[in-house]
């Protein structure tokens, strides 16, 4: 019996159903990778938790890992196969399960199974935006992430922060409403593994990139403002802004800019597909990335762009300075003067700020996969239990 179990429901759903990855999954498929060898696959489904065996986790992991054609009948094929088997299974060997999308914890019947089971859970923390920053999210969005904090707070084994300002919140939220802290650690994330571009750029003028689903807290909105400056501003001289991210929710104003305004015309490029050898080209060869939000849990953008090599200008959060210290240029997501003057500061072929920035850049120490999983296995070591 393998040690470790993987919950894949969240992945293997929104796969099915043909989704692209989001930052979540991106951290999910790192933690399959990793564990992958000496894990077997939990899959949870009409209302049972199925485990499968060594050779169809074997075949799940390397289907997601590696997409093939026939990934649905793959799945359904290896949980029927399966689910007689697992029919009120108490899983009463002590192992640990890790839950690293928040997959299902606001559901009362996850808590019920964990309670009666002896499994440990290690669960990942993202953020805490829904309950600091309601605002931002779809509504209901906070009493349910309210419930998968309280779960993760009052059953987990252990927690993995992505930062230490996501760590610090749920600290907050957890003294402020009298619950326990499990023990922790801080894991920072890698930047998604993008190739090399070797291409030219795709553009022959300057342009800048903005980097994530379009949602409220991304304030898409600001930064299609100012272009609108540029371009009345500069006409034809306006550099471009290319926008890389499936559309989310409650992002009307943002969709009817992108599609209605005849300005933005051969100025906004919207890009909601794009592969990565694509997105290592786009950012590569852009003047900077713009990461305007108003509230963040990590930041993945702004790693991707600095180990490409790429300056960004971003709000002034402390998650930023955090994993990037003094390099990038830091605004008020409010301060939309001067998101404009650095935009054309940047824009610039000589720009000096950018070369500064450049030449910051240079001490940049990426985040990595070994050194994030070297803090989550002597997160493990420390918990060890009898039967590990």
């Amino acid at each position: 019996m393998h040690k470790i179990l993987i919950d894949v429901t969240r992945l293997l759903d929104r796969r099915m159903q043909g989704r692209l990855p989001t930052g979540v999954d991106r951290v999910s498929l790192e933690y399959v990778r990793h564990f992958g060898e000496r894990s077997a696959a939990l899959v949870r489904f009409s209302g049972q938790w199925i485990e499968l065996n060594r050779k169809s986790s074997e075949r799940i992991f390397d289907a997601l890992l590696s997409p093939m054609g026939c990934y649905n009948s793959l799945i359904r094929r290896a949980v029927t196969r399966a689910f007689p088997y697992s029919v009120g299974q108490r899983f009463s060997t002590p192992r640990y399960l890790f839950n690293t999308g928040h997959s299902g914890l606001e559901k009362p019947q996850y808590t019920h199974r964990l309670t009666r089971s002896k499994l440990k859970p290690l669960f990942f923390v993202h953020d805490l935006i829904p309950l600091t920053h309601p605002e931002y999210c779809r509504p209901g969005e906070s009493e349910r992430h309210k419930i998968r904090i309280n779960t993760m707070l009052g059953l987990g084994h252990g927690v993995i922060a992505n930062s230490t300002a996501t760590l610090d919140e749920l600290t907050a939220y957890a003294h402020a409403n009298s619950l326990p802290v499990p023990p922790a650690v801080v894991a920072l994330l890698a930047s998604a593994r993008l190739p090399v571009a070797v291409t030219d750029s795709p553009l022959d003028t300057p342009y800048f990139v903005m980097l994530g689903t379009i949602e409220p807290r991304k304030n898409h909105w600001l930064v299609l403002q100012l272009w609108r400056q540029l371009i009345e501003r500069f006409g034809d001289a306006a550099p471009r802004l290319l926008i890389i991210g499936q559309r989310g929710w409650e992002c009307e104003n943002v969709v009817d800019l992108l599609e209605r305004c005849e300005v933005f015309k051969d100025f906004v490029i919207e890009c909601p597909v794009c592969s990565d050898i694509e997105l290592a080209s786009w950012l590569q060869h852009s003047q900077a990335l713009l990461f305007p939000s108003f509230t963040e849990g990590y930041g993945m953008p702004l790693v991707e762009a600095l180990a490409l090599g790429v300056p960004v200008i971003a709000s002034d959060l402390p998650v930023f300075r955090e994993i990037a210290g003094d390099i990038p240029e830091y605004i008020n997501p409010l301060d939309g003067k001067r998101w404009g003057d650095l935009i054309i500061e940047y824009a610039q072929k000589d720009s000096q700020a950018r070369l500064k920035q450049c030449q910051r850049m240079s001490g940049f120490l990426a985040p990595t996969w070994d050194k994030h999983f070297d803090q989550v296995e002597a997160l493990m070591e420390r918990l060890s239990f009898v039967g590990d």
